[in-house]
This record gives C-alpha cells, sequence and structure tokens, in this order.
C-alpha cells in the first residue's frame, strides 16, 4: 500500500531543521564524523566553541533528534542519532515530493 503523501512537516522535522540551520551546530555535527562518541569538552575543543556553547549547542541538537547522549558517571557522551536523521530526512522528503 502506498504512503500517504506528508501535507506538513512533523514537529520534530522543524526542530531538525532549526538545529541544523545555525553555522555552529554545522561544525559541532562535522566532529561526529565516522561514529564518534565525544564528551562536551572534547567537543568543545573540537569545534573551537567554549565548554558551556558546546552544551547549549547539543542540547538543541540532541532535542531535535540530530545526537544521541548517555552519562558515564559524571561525563555526558555524544554521537550522532543516524536513525533521527532519517526519519526527519524521510518526513522532509514527503513533503518535498507533495508540494514540488
Amino acid at each position: 500500500m502506498a504512503e500517504t503523501p506528508a501535507t506538513e512537516l512533523r514537529a520534530e522535522t522543524h526542530e531538525f531543521l532549526k538545529a541544523l540551520a545555525s553555522p555552529t551546530r554545522q561544525r559541532i555535527m562535522l566532529v561526529f564524523a565516522q561514529g564518534a562518541e565525544l564528551s562536551v569538552n572534547e567537543v568543545a575543543d573540537l569545534a573551537g566553541v567554549g565548554q558551556s556553547s558546546a552544551s547549549q549547542q547539543l542540547d538543541i541538537l540532541r532535542r531535535a533528534h540530530i545526537v544521541t547522549s548517555r552519562r558515564e558517571g559524571k561525563t555526558v557522551y555524544y554521537r550522532a542519532d543516524r536513525d533521527g536523521a532519517a526519519t526527519a530526512l524521510a518526513d522532509l522528503q514527503s513533503y518535498l515530493q507533495t508540494c514540488c
């Protein structure tokens, strides 16, 4: 059975698009290439931002299902959320096929 085309984007997809609109968050996402799992401090160092800024940006990316996190003791580790990104991209593709 064919899937019904999306007539509007899901709220999660809106958050995904807003999160990726920031050049700082785009730069942070590049540090997760090849499946890296990193702490906030490692992300801050690799992305060239302060620890506080990295923490805020990672929270936005996590809420948008672009990164996932896990806690080990006092340290929180982040990695790319490929499933979350794939879901948002599928929603966006369905929407664009409907309107365009």
